[in-house]
């Protein structure tokens, strides 16, 4: 279990994962600003509020430079059912040892309903051209989320 957390200016960790349409290394999105964001599991009331967000904000995203990643535990062939049910369009990973969320902090103690488990973290980082953390946002809510990282990078 990770006590991480990531700040502004920390080196972003590297990472090579599945897909549910192959394999995504974050190194070779250097010069680019990319959003990685972590959510609980796919198919999930909130998780689908949150990636149908992204999806609907996603043209916006692209055109301010941004590339938009979500991150869980579901294997590429649950988020491959994911994609088709949604209409999902950006890149998800397939974290199913979680190293990549334990990487970010992603993965860890919080409160559920009242009782504290241990799980993937709502979680967004900002990596930037130079593979440094320009944001980084933990225990997010899946409901409006989107908009709020819009607000604050600046992205009408």
């Amino acid at each position: 279990m990770s006590d991480i957390r990531l700040s502004k200016g920390d080196a972003a960790p590297d990472f090579t994962a599945a897909t549910d349409q192959g394999t995504f290394t974050l190194a070779e999105h250097r010069g680019e600003h990319v959003i990685l964001y972590f959510y609980p599991a796919a198919m999930t009331p909130g998780c689908t509020t949150e990636a149908c967000d992204f999806r609907d904000s996603l043209s916006a995203l692209n055109a301010a430079g941004y590339t938009v990643v979500g991150i869980s535990k579901d294997s590429p062939a649950k988020l491959a059912e994911f994609r088709e049910k949604e209409g999902l369009t950006f890149t998800l990973v397939s974290d199913e040892d979680r190293a990549i969320q334990e990487a970010y902090g992603a993965w860890g103690e919080k409160n559920n309903y009242g009782k504290t488990i241990v799980g993937s973290i709502r979680s967004t980082v900002v990596v930037g051209p130079d593979g440094a953390v320009e944001l980084a946002q933990y225990n997010v809510k899946a409901t409006g989320h989107v908009a709020k990282l819009r607000r604050d990078l600046a992205i009408a």
